[in-house]
């Protein structure tokens, strides 16, 4: 018993020593914490700046913070500017040459019978490639005339966006049909026009685009002709020698794809497409 007590004795006061000890260093290190950090003295080189670095100019801001008299909040401007751009390579394909060439292109394809080849990807890179070459005057003269004079400063938003559409109108006109043009201009309730430049763009827009659609399938059927004639040969040859269920398609599209080899069928294609387009006057 007595040894059972002096053992508990000890364990006491060890626990005891343990705390004491605990208690020092958490008191040191709170004092510690409390004292102010002495700032360290660095020594830096004096920064001087180069002659050559000048300040650069800040972007051009498009200013959509008011309609009419009322003021936007921000979340809505926002909102309209980012439906502007998702509407930009819609608006860009509907003025541009891009629609006439994607459509004999695929019809083309259509026409030689060889399904899925040369991809869509193919195709609309060719298209690409084609729209820019046609359209780069455009382009050069709405950079000039309302785009660089934007970004430079020395023009309003408003006043750059309309002389940077007037290429784009000049563009449209050229091959518009007049038929075309009074259809939506009935439609609108805005004609008749005095001159080319009070047509509305929605209407010139509109208009340009069916008389594009009308375009492109007018080619296509031009170079539908020489295919189909190769089809119906091919069909009648196998009709005279009884082979029926064999599909003339097999059979003719080796003919085809010669044939359109031999004429150099793409640069003759290309070639016609880029010179349908009417020259702006």
């Amino acid at each position: 018993m007595s040894w059972t007590l002096d053992r508990l004795m000890r364990v006491a006061c060890a626990l005891l020593l343990v705390l004491g000890l605990a208690y020092s260093v958490l008191a040191g290190t709170a004092q510690a914490q409390q004292l102010p950090a002495q700032p360290e003295t660095v020594a830096t080189a004096p920064v001087t700046a180069s002659p050559a670095a000048q300040p650069q100019r800040p972007l051009p801001t498009v200013n959509v913070g008011q309609i009419g008299q009322q003021p936007v909040s921000m979340p809505l401007q926002v909102l309209l500017l980012m439906t502007g751009i998702t509407l930009l390579p819609a608006a860009l394909m509907g003025i541009t040459a891009f629609t006439r060439i994607i459509i004999v292109l695929g019809l083309l394809r259509q026409a030689l019978g060889t399904g899925q080849t040369p991809s869509n990807q193919v195709l609309l890179a060719l298209a690409l490639f084609m729209t820019f070459m046609i359209m780069t005057p455009v382009f050069d003269q709405a950079w000039a005339a309302g785009i660089g004079p934007y970004l430079d400063g020395t023009m309003e938003f408003r006043q750059a966006w309309t002389a940077a559409l007037e290429p784009f109108r000049g563009f449209m006109l050229a091959q518009v049909r007049e038929t075309d043009l009074m259809t939506f201009a009935g439609l609108s309730g805005s004609g008749p026009y005095a001159t080319p430049q009070d047509v509305p763009f929605s209407v010139l827009a509109a208009s340009f685009l069916t008389s594009e659609l009308k375009t492109a399938f007018e080619i296509a059927f031009l170079i539908y002709i020489p295919f189909v004639i190769i089809d119906l040969v091919v069909a009648s040859v196998l009709m005279s020698m009884g082979m029926m269920m064999m599909s003339p398609m097999i059979v003719s599209a080796p003919f085809k794809i010669l044939l359109f080899i031999l004429v150099d069928g793409w640069v003759l294609v290309v070639g016609s497409l880029a010179a349908s387009f009417n020259p702006v006057t």
